[in-house]
């Protein structure tokens, strides 16, 4: 087999980002990120919305994110460069999808630091009034929907952190490695004791059973899956595709820290599901899994501690509440600005964000993720009010590199790929196919926020062509397919409906559809992929990129 060779190519020191991250620092980053706050509200947000089968949403949850992980992998140890998930369409979909694939995931991952501020505050509303309980509808009603909102107090400290974000990420990548591997090491000691501690202490096996296994049927656990927290417990494991670029052997580490962190965290995810069931009082959801509830569970790992008699562990769970969101906002406001980076330097938004300090980070990048942040707190001032919308957004994202896998094996079937997914198209094929049910599955009420957005953009972009000139083209004709396939989820998420809401279809049809629609979206877009030359050409900008932060910074191999 040929390779493709990589020309020489003058650089510019100020657009380059520093690699000082290992195989255990990018597999931190993964693991760092995905044990967020997701874990500390997961496990109670998934057992009202499914009962005891939220264990089987959990599994769902791994398996479908792992399907995702592989097709990256895959992906980014050919292309190791930082911002790889906005990068990839642009090889083989052009311009137009790289810009709308990397538009949903800027606004998924700038999101991302707010709500793990707000997962700190709320657990740490114990200690002071940085939250309220508030009624997002009637609280007159018998089980009215109450999230927990900042309150001024809450606003300012949430002010405070992310510029805590930014200042440690401005002093570049090296820094918040040797930060993050030590809290990760606190994150899995922890999460792992909670898990032990319950199933030790307290072990009811008739919660499993006593108000149904499945009491909402396949529908709640599949809505589970998207909305409780569960799939935003595994998202982090892309931080391994983002930071690729920063690590000193990404052919090698890269496959190891996708895969190996949803592993990890997949398994420790389902015990902790088992052990807060099992360990739950029978009078807690009496009235049915939809109304449980209990003292103080605006924290209710921590809560269920202290009812067990383990105040030692309610007081470490009350302080990881705080090291664990604010570990993954820290990763995500790296990310965030990477994006932009990727984002500018594919042409589709002005270079001034892929300029780079001596330290190797994108700042203005930096400073706009942290304003958009601030932003962010205001229409979504709860962890609640968030978590779908981040969920929804970041899977959308991930579907079109699952396309990229199949369109460039049949373009450029002689590259060298260290990382391979086995099946041929099965692989990609069931991660597109997944992205687009968990979409489904995040209910009408949280996607048609979604897809304003993803309009807002396009208005943006066309913004953006008409006011700059020498602007790449943006090859409408092999990306056009995005917009048909999104006007089709927005359609199938309207008539799919919502949980608790009379659906304009059933659930198993909405499955059939999604998937029969996904199949043929997935080879349409296949057969309108940018030729080989074009192909080539994009695949010479990335791979000339990588081979010129290597010489201007160097590698240690």
């Amino acid at each position: 087999m040929t390779q493709s060779t990589v020309p020489d190519r003058t650089t510019d020191r100020s657009h380059h980002l520093r690699r000082d991250v290992g195989l255990i620092g990018l597999l931190f980053a993964s693991v760092g990120s995905i044990i967020g706050s997701g874990w500390l509200f997961g496990a109670m947000n998934a057992a009202i919305t499914a009962g005891p089968a939220a264990m089987i949403s959990w599994a769902i949850g791994m398996v479908m994110i792992l399907l995702i992980a592989l097709t990256y992998s895959e992906l980014g140890t050919i292309f190791p460069v930082s911002g790889g998930v906005v990068r990839f369409p642009h090889v083989t979909f052009g311009s137009f999808a790289s810009f709308l694939s990397g538009w949903i995931l800027w606004i998924a991952c700038a999101t991302v630091a707010p709500i793990e501020v707000e997962g700190a505050l709320q657990y740490a509303t114990k200690y002071a009034a940085f939250t309220k309980e508030h009624c997002l509808s009637a609280c007159s009603s018998s089980a009215p929907e109450t999230v927990h909102t900042l309150t001024a107090l809450g606003y300012i400290l949430a002010v405070v952190l992310m510029a805590v974000f930014v200042a440690i990420n401005y002093v570049g990548v090296a820094w918040f490695a040797r930060v993050n591997t030590v809290i990760v090491w606190w994150k899995l000691a922890i999460i792992t004791l909670v898990v032990i501690a319950f199933l030790l202490t307290q072990f009811h096996s008739s919660n499993f059973t006593s108000q149904d296994f499945m009491p909402f049927g396949w529908r709640g656990v599949a809505t589970a899956i998207a909305t409780s927290g569960i799939v935003f417990s595994y998202l982090g494991f892309r931080q391994g595709i983002e930071l690729a670029g920063e690590t000193s052997n990404p052919r090698k580490y890269v496959p190891i820290a996708v895969v190996g962190s949803v592993v990890i965290t997949g398994i420790i995810y389902v015990g902790l599901q088992v052990a807060f069931i099992g360990a739950l009082n029978p009078s807690d959801f009496a009235q049915g899994w939809g109304k449980l509830s209990f003292a103080n569970d605006f924290g209710p790992l921590a809560a269920i501690s202290s009812a067990l008699g383990l105040a030692w562990l309610a007081g470490l769970l009350y302080a990881d509440a705080i090291i664990s969101p604010a570990d993954t906002g820290l990763i995500y406001t790296t990310v965030t600005s990477r994006v932009s980076y990727a984002t500018a330097r594919n042409g589709n938004a002005p270079m001034a964000l892929a300029r780079t300090n001596r330290h190797g980070v994108p700042v203005i990048s930096l400073v706009l993720a942290f304003i958009v942040g601030l932003i962010v707190f205001l229409p979504f001032p709860s962890w609640q009010q968030l978590v779908g919308f981040i969920t929804s957004a970041t899977v959308l994202s991930f579907a079109p590199g699952a396309a990229v896998v199949p369109a460039l094996r049949r373009t450029k079937p002689d590259i060298v790929r260290p990382f391979r997914c086995p099946g041929g198209d099965v692989i990609p094929l069931l991660a597109f196919i997944s992205s687009d049910l968990i979409v489904i599955w995040s209910t009408w009420t949280v996607n048609w926020k979604l897809f304003v957005t993803v309009l807002v953009g396009i208005a943006l972009l066309v913004v953006f062509h008409l006011v700059r000139r020498n602007t790449p083209p943006l090859e409408l004709k092999a990306g056009g397919w995005l917009v048909v396939w999104l006007a089709g989820l927005a359609l199938l998420s309207y008539l799919a409906g919502d949980l608790d809401d009379a659906a304009k279809m059933g659930f198993w049809t909405a499955v059939v559809i999604t998937t029969v629609f996904s199949v043929v979206i997935f080879y349409v877009g296949i057969a309108l992929r940018l030729g080989r030359e074009t192909t080539e050409e994009h695949m010479r900008t990335i791979t000339a990129e990588a081979a010129a932060e290597d010489e201007a910074l160097g590698r240690v191999d």
